[in-house]
């Protein structure tokens, strides 16, 4: 599934928090197979939002949206164990 092109301030918050490197192998990944099990993508809750995430790393999560069953377009980045 190919990833839309990312917004200005998530390329900022990526290059920020030096997550460039992990966010490339992590779309490759997704773009290749979104199945991959080192991504963990899951339906949040609650699920009719049809809101899914993946693992940039154990830290980082990628939140997202499909668009017409073909692309995903993330709109944001979240620290996952944020309190």
């Amino acid at each position: 599934m190919k990833i839309e092109p990312l917004r200005r301030d998530l390329l900022e918050y990526l290059n920020s928090h030096k997550l460039a490197s992990k966010w490339k192998k992590s779309a490759r990944l997704f773009e290749t197979n979104v199945r991959h099990p080192s991504l963990h993508v899951e339906l949040l809750e609650p699920k009719w939002h049809g809101i899914y995430s993946f693992r940039i790393d154990k830290k980082y999560r990628a939140l997202f949206f499909i668009v017409d069953g073909a692309s995903a377009e993330v709109f944001q980045i979240t620290n996952h164990y944020k309190k």
